[in-house]
């Protein structure tokens, strides 16, 4: 077994990435071109007693699948209890035993999120998920 540490290349050291944005590119077409025409106005936030100052982006049917095995550029760090790591093995060998899917813990994880999130959507406060988060 050799010693040397293998370091990833000049290409992916410096590949482009693309930046997620929570405000749809139109919106900020928008704003674009409303400071450039009244440079001299001052913007100011709408009034509203929300906290959220950009519009909600609503997903539809063709973003809510879940992006399946591909390169991802974005990461989050869950921590799970032992007995939550377990069920997801055991989740992913009872794909793989009983219904022949081999898929890794970041597949079910990404598919649970999306399903979990369509759900949100379509029955708001009485989503399986606001009904644990509330403890019901």
């Amino acid at each position: 077994m050799s010693r040397r540490v293998s370091l990833p290349g000049a290409d992916e050291l410096f590949r482009t990435t693309t930046t997620l944005s929570a405000v749809p590119a139109a919106a900020t077409e928008t704003i674009a071109s409303e400071v450039q025409a009244s440079p001299n106005t001052p913007i100011t936030p709408a009034t509203t007693k929300s906290v959220r100052q950009t519009p909600r982006r609503r997903v539809n049917t063709f973003d809510r699948s879940p992006s399946g095995r591909e390169r991802h550029d974005e990461k989050i760090t869950v921590y799970l209890s032992p007995e939550e790591l377990y069920d997801l093995d055991q989740a992913r060998l009872a794909l793989r035993g009983d219904l022949g899917l081999a898929v890794d813990r970041g597949r079910i994880v990404r598919e649970s999120i999306a399903i979990i999130i369509a759900d949100l959507e379509t029955k708001g406060d009485q989503s399986i998920l606001a009904r644990r988060l509330r403890g019901r």
